[in-house]
């Protein structure tokens, strides 16, 4: 036990220093403990024939998602190789090509109906922000009060420490800001917009994620996928109403423009935005109920 602590204290100085979000860092060490969990010994023994062996049994035997399995092989690699100092060619670790699945989309409608289910007030303004700003669940549960930047002359969100570590700016509608600030009221939000059940710290990821399938379920939405629909929803939805690629992509925060193009493949040709609606605003361009 000892030399699992010093390990998982060796792993995550690694990631600190190397800049890690606090996500990833929380991912990979899961994904080494429930490894170590299988084996029931010092991983610095594991030999890359065991580590692959481990990730074919996640597909095959526990039947996780081939990005899961991924995800694992990412954990490893870091592990054995940066940590442990392992050399790449003689201990590989294969990853899977895994099939890329379009998701699906929810129409406005759709939406709409999404944020009337959602009966708790904070949950549904959480929910809110992600589609009306393209947030990362985890961006948005950890939110402060100083993130909102509602000067007339600015009008923004500041995005701190999003995927890669990296601060971006996104979209605060003439909408949402009205929601927020309601919210705040409400919830006499001081630092977090979005707390836990003792307002003491952050939304968890699994409250907002549980929030959001409670919704669809009351809502009769039975498309697959989680919370982060929305944020592909905001997308596809931003390049319907005619804004350019290149600005979703600094609002998303992707570092290569491909990824954000495959969103020209969602889009729907019949689709025509209302004249007197703000196309940034997407709040405001859902229909009424």
């Amino acid at each position: 036990r000892k030399l699992m602590s010093e390990l998982r204290q060796r792993m995550l100085d690694a990631m600190v220093q190397r800049g890690f979000a606090q996500r990833t860092q929380e991912t990979y060490i899961q994904a080494i403990v429930r490894m170590v969990k299988y084996y029931r010994r010092d991983p610095a023994s594991y030999t890359a024939q065991e580590v692959q062996a481990y990730l074919l049994h996640l597909v095959k035997e526990r039947h996780l998602s081939y990005s899961t399995m991924n995800q694992a092989a990412c954990a490893a690699q870091f592990l054995f190789q940066v940590v442990l100092g392992h050399p790449r060619e003689h201990f590989q670790i294969v990853f899977a090509k895994a099939p890329a699945k379009q998701p699906e989309l929810l129409a406005r409608e759709e939406v709409a109906r999404l944020f009337a289910a959602c009966a708790v007030a904070d949950k549904r303004t959480l929910l809110q922000t992600i589609y009306a700003t393209g947030m990362r669940v985890g961006e948005a549960c950890t939110l402060r009060v100083s993130d909102i930047d509602s000067h007339r002359d600015r009008m923004c969100v500041r995005v701190q420490s999003g995927k890669g570590g990296k601060d971006r700016y996104t979209i605060l509608s003439p909408t949402l800001l009205e929601l927020l600030r309601s919210h705040a009221r409400r919830e006499r939000a001081h630092v977090w917009l979005f707390t836990n059940k003792q307002g003491s710290q952050p939304m968890f990821i699994e409250m907002a994620q549980r929030a959001y399938r409670a919704a669809c379920a009351y809502a009769g939405i039975t498309k697959r996928g989680g919370v982060h629909t929305l944020r592909h929803c905001f997308a596809t939805h931003l390049l319907e109403a005619g804004v350019d690629l290149y600005s979703i992509q600094k609002l998303l925060g992707h570092n290569h423009i491909s990824t954000t193009a495959r969103y020209l493949h969602l889009t729907s040709p019949q689709f025509r935005p209302p004249r007197d609606i703000d196309p940034l605003d997407l709040l405001a361009g859902l229909p009424a109920l």
